[in-house]
């Protein structure tokens, strides 16, 4: 039963993705120009950041194309659930979709698979042109590591979008959650450049943001192979992250379609 259901809704995303076909397009010849972008950027600040990257191999390259790949997940967490529930809004489809016998937490997880499996798949590229065109160096990649820490983003970045798709269904616009995390993020969670670099007191506040351990992790596991055992204290961090956020996130959007019902505004946007 829940498979008939999780293919209508990855048919149904896949019918609207491919009748956009330039826009598919466009998408991946994008991947190529940022790739080909932060190469030569790697290749014009040289071994001059080499002293900043030493607990990630030195290579710039390597260090920013994960940044960059991965760092995807956070943008579609964050933007995935309040994507899907604004489309449904607009379309009159929200409502007739809450009354079906369908769980709300599988809508909630439904509506979402697609845009998850099309960023992985935008990873796979980032990484393969990277290596075959670009040379990045992943040649000592612990990948059942990578695999168990990108499992796990995707846990904990859906669990943070369907908090802020959660303020999109009440407040309809005005999203704290998505300013927060889109906005900090790619400043202080070192998607670009290692966070050693900012002031002390800006590492800190970093530590309290889930993209710079899930992008240590991933580095780590990428960039230098290291085993379950050395990454355990970003692994379990990640973990209890994602023990306190799920359960708050499948709450908060609980109540919101109940607040939205008796406000009347549950099919409007």
């Amino acid at each position: 039963m829940w498979l008939s259901k999780l293919g209508a809704f990855l048919r149904r995303d896949f019918q609207i993705e491919k009748s956009y076909r330039l826009s598919f397009i466009m998408r991946f010849f994008g991947i190529f120009l940022s790739t080909a972008t932060f190469f030569f950027i790697a290749r014009l600040v040289g071994k001059s950041v080499n002293p900043y990257l030493k607990s990630y191999g030195g290579d710039y390259f390597s260090f920013v194309l994960i940044g960059i790949a991965f760092s995807g997940f956070l943008a579609t967490g964050l933007n995935s659930f309040s994507k899907s529930i604004s489309s449904s809004q607009a379309e009159g489809t929200l409502e007739a979709m809450l009354v079906t016998p369908t769980k709300l937490a599988y809508i909630i997880a439904y509506s979402s698979i697609w845009s998850f499996l099309f960023t992985s798949l935008n990873i796979v590229i980032y990484l393969l042109l990277g290596t075959l065109i670009f040379s990045a160096n992943f040649a000592k990649a612990n990948f059942l590591a990578a695999f168990v820490i990108l499992f796990m983003t995707i846990f904990l970045f859906s669990g943070i979008g369907i908090i802020s798709a959660s303020f999109i269904m009440v407040f309809k616009r005005g999203d704290p959650i998505n300013w927060l995390f889109s906005s900090m993020s790619s400043l202080i969670a070192g998607t670009y450049f290692p966070i050693t670099v900012l002031p002390v007191w800006l590492q800190k506040i970093a530590q309290f943001f889930p993209l710079f351990y899930a992008l240590k992790a991933m580095r780590q596991a990428m960039l230098l192979g290291y085993s379950f055992k050395t990454m355990s204290t970003d692994i379990l961090i990640l973990g209890l992250m994602i023990v306190v956020v799920l359960p708050i996130s499948i709450w908060s959007f609980g109540y919101a379609v109940k607040q939205a019902k008796i406000d009347g505004s549950l099919g409007t946007y």
